[in-house]
């Protein structure tokens, strides 16, 4: 029984994927497209012939055990058919399990631009975790900030020289006035999303606790939208 079972099982699989493909009807299939039809078909009414003796005088038994199978086959190809709408709620469901800031990808819109989605952390703000230069960095969203501006930690990780840096543009804080080293970088990459090219700011040694992803990022996408608890970034 449990080999048939397997035989039914591969022989409605192998069917669905091979007719999944086309654009039209049975009819069609053509050449040795026809052929494997006609096998799997030869296959599923063997296993109907063997059925029917192992379910003699248990008919309602083999009916169920079939609506069983037929409803599986059935699940299958629902799966198959809204596999895009599966995927969106996959993505969805990642995005409450995996911690704030890591960015989840987004379906692409009309336009082909990638776009991914970030969750606001338990501090009330938004924290995006990327690339700078190639090198892993976590920066809180900033749209009142003017440009990029990193920590010293995590330019030298970013591959600044800091011994090189001049800080000379004054920036204003919370704290009072500081100030900052001018830089380029190569680039940010927060997901899929990446922009080259960038101006940022190093601050001085002390002024700053977190790095901030300001607007010489934000302004460089297509667009960003802040929607609840979440923000998501159009490149």
């Amino acid at each position: 029984m449990l080999v048939w079972l397997i035989v039914l099982l591969t022989a409605l699989v192998g069917l669905f994927y091979l007719l999944s493909g086309q654009d039209g009807p049975l009819s069609t299939l053509e050449g040795g497209e026809i052929a494997v039809a006609a096998v799997f078909g030869a296959l599923a009414l063997l296993y109907l012939v063997s059925l029917a003796g192992d379910y003699r005088g248990r008919a309602l038994q083999g009916m169920r055990h079939a609506g069983i199978w037929v409803g599986l086959f059935f699940a299958l190809i629902a799966g198959y058919a809204y596999r895009d709408d599966l995927g969106h709620v996959a993505r969805r469901v990642g995005g409450e399990l995996l911690p704030a800031g890591v960015p989840l990808p987004e379906s692409s819109d009309e336009q082909g631009d990638r776009a991914v989605r970030l969750r606001k952390h338990l501090s009330g703000h938004f924290v995006a975790r990327g690339a700078v230069n190639g090198a892993p960095v976590s920066m809180l969203v900033d749209t009142g900030a003017s440009t990029v501006v990193l920590k010293p930690a995590d330019a030298e990780r970013a591959g600044i020289d800091l011994s090189a840096l001049t800080f000379s543009v004054p920036v204003a804080t919370a704290n009072g006035t500081t100030f900052a080293a001018p830089v380029r970088l190569r680039s940010i990459a927060i997901g899929d999303i990446v922009v080259n090219d960038i101006e940022a700011l190093v601050s001085k040694p002390g002024n700053l606790n977190e790095s901030l992803l300001g607007m010489s990022f934000l302004r460089r996408l297509r667009s960003y939208e802040f929607s609840g608890d979440f923000l998501t970034l159009r490149g």
